[in-house]
């Protein structure tokens, strides 16, 4: 690991002045070595799949497999970033003092990032673009689930870099995928300047409370979809089914459906039908008393309002208002991300202002939180807490800034 954390920061310099021209020759190139080392990457995928296959349910292998199809994606997503505008360098403002002094304000690399993931095959190609774009050498740390995967799809990406002379070791990855080498990066000080956990509660949680590094919180997303009394419902349906089925198992999908009293006993047979007698793949709605009385169901428990399920689970609670859907939001939600269903105005209003979660909707999913949705190519991570960076973690929440000042002799 110090070897490892050595070699990243004597690269960070090198890195960092890259000009726009050699960072995306670099990325093209990479993505080309995706692409051209498919066979070996989908083999080793296929050797984490029959690793993992009965000890993770069949969302969270969904999650971790790759195909010809989802690669490609990747690489896709390796050549958007190459195209969106370089956020080094920017002079984010400037003015010029009295005595002569003019200070500009100039967006700089973060420098050294380290990335701590746990089953997304996809997260490994994402992180290095975005690191490699926005000037920083990147520390990648998987998941053993992942790890076959995550190692073929570094080497790739490091023989991309070395066919452009750009280091290697502008992009890492930790052979140890025990516990002892993630503790590790949360306490690299001197060699890590931001750590970045992306994965599930346990997970963020220990960074948040181990890292004596520089630690952004992202990912864990208890997101709620509230539907108000003047919704149109089928709206509403179509909504609820895509933030909850979609793809489940990421950190965008709903997992709590709040319902207006007035519309719950016309709009809850509606979505019995839609999310349970009518798909393949049945939705368990775990229910509030209200809810239950209405249609079939499993009744809520104490812990299910509080729960990222990750799975085809949706916990339903009947509100009296506007007012208390926002009273429990704020209850119990993790600041991910939260949705209106709404054609009143005043409504829309109460919610988006009384919301404080990092993206609020208003008459469209959850599902579109995500850094290329947001146009902001692929992304780090969903920040869900309020310093420095806030929702899709894209290129410009990779950079820090300093000030740089031209005088003419002048003397304080």
């Amino acid at each position: 690991m110090k070897t490892m954390l050595e070699a990243a920061k004597a690269a960070k310099p090198e890195i960092a002045r890259l000009t726009s021209a050699q960072k995306n020759a670099a990325l093209n190139a990479m993505a080309d070595a995706l692409l051209a080392q498919q066979a070996r990457i989908l083999a080793a995928n296929a050797q984490d799949l029959e690793a993992a296959r009965g000890t993770v349910s069949d969302v969270m292998l969904d999650r971790l497999a790759l195909n010809p199809g989802r690669i490609a994606g990747m690489a896709q997503g390796i050549r958007e970033v190459a195209e969106l505008p370089d956020p080094v360098g920017l002079v984010l403002e400037e003015h010029t003092r009295p005595d002569g002094l003019k200070i500009q304000k100039v967006s700089v690399p973060m420098g050294v990032i380290a990335i701590i993931y746990e089953s997304r095959p996809n997260v490994t190609s994402d992180a290095a673009a975005l690191a490699l774009k926005s000037g920083n050498v990147c520390v990648l740390r998987g998941g053993k689930e992942a790890f076959r995967s995550a190692s073929a799809i570094v080497d790739a990406l490091r023989a991309g870099l070395k066919s452009q002379g750009i280091p290697e070791n502008a992009v890492n990855l930790v052979q140890d995928t025990s516990r002892s080498s993630a503790t590790a990066l949360m306490t690299a000080n001197g060699y890590i300047d931001l750590l970045i956990p992306r994965g599930g509660a346990g997970l963020i949680n220990a960074c948040v409370r181990t890292a004596t590094v520089p630690c952004i919180a992202t990912g864990t997303g208890i997101c709620h979809v509230y539907v108000e009394k003047t919704a149109d419902l089928d709206m509403a349906l179509n909504i609820v089914e895509n933030a909850k089925t979609s793809r489940p198992s990421v950190c965008n999908a709903e997992e709590v459906l709040l319902v207006d009293k007035a519309v719950a006993p016309l709009f809850l047979p509606m979505l019995h039908e839609r999310l349970v007698t009518g798909r393949a793949q049945p939705v368990q709605l775990r229910l509030d008393e209200t809810a239950a009385a209405i249609i079939p169901g499993i009744p809520a428990g104490e812990k299910d309002f509080d729960t990222e399920f990750l799975d085809y689970i949706l916990a339903v609670k009947c509100v009296e208002n506007v007012q208390e859907a926002v009273a429990h939001i704020s209850a119990h939600s993790t600041g991910h991300s939260e949705a209106i269903v709404t054609q009143s105005p005043e409504a829309e209003a109460a919610f988006t202002s009384g919301v404080d979660s990092a993206a609020v909707y208003v008459n469209a999913s959850t599902r579109f939180t995500d850094g290329g949705e947001f146009g902001l190519g692929c992304e780090m991570g969903i920040s869900t807490q309020k310093l420095h960076a806030r929702g899709p973690m894209g290129l410009r929440e990779l950079t820090t800034y300093k000030y740089i000042i031209h005088g003419n002799g002048n003397v304080r």
